[in-house]
């Protein structure tokens, strides 16, 4: 069973802390980080303590608008979007493997926005990560 991890607030998730909790997970992370700053140069990064959820996240934004959250886990990390239900012909027509469309349209709203949370373990999930980075972009 996996569990969350960076709920310190005095650690601060360096690149040793997220190998050290990452694993053999830490090549898609550096994957993703590179993906971000290659394939979306506006796109703007953060590492926040919560106190509500009394954890570390990693925030992707673009301006004023948040693309993704992040949130590591043992030998694990996982990338959540949040779409409107406005978004739904948008999602259901995408590249998304029929099973994330899928998921997006189950998940109870979350006040107006439906989740959709990607769990990342290698490099080949950045694959949908994109895709819905690409969805995020494009929606207004």
């Amino acid at each position: 069973m996996s569990n969350h991890v960076l709920s310190d607030k005095n650690i601060y998730p360096d690149d040793k802390i997220l190998t050290q909790f990452l694993g053999n997970s830490k090549n898609a992370w550096d994957s993703f980080i590179d993906l971000l700053k290659d394939d979306y140069p506006l796109i703007s990064t953060e590492w926040r303590y919560y106190n509500d959820g009394k954890s570390w996240l990693f925030k992707v934004t673009k301006k004023a608008k948040t693309i993704c959250w992040v949130s590591i886990w043992e030998k694990h990390f996982k990338v959540t979007f949040y779409f409107n239900n406005r978004a739904k012909d948008l999602i259901k027509n995408s590249l998304l493997d029929e099973d994330i469309k899928k998921q997006w349209l189950r998940n109870g709203r979350i006040k107006k926005f439906n989740p959709t949370t990607i769990e990342v373990r290698k490099k080949t999930d950045l694959k949908t990560i994109k895709i819905l980075i690409d969805l995020k972009e494009s929606f207004k």
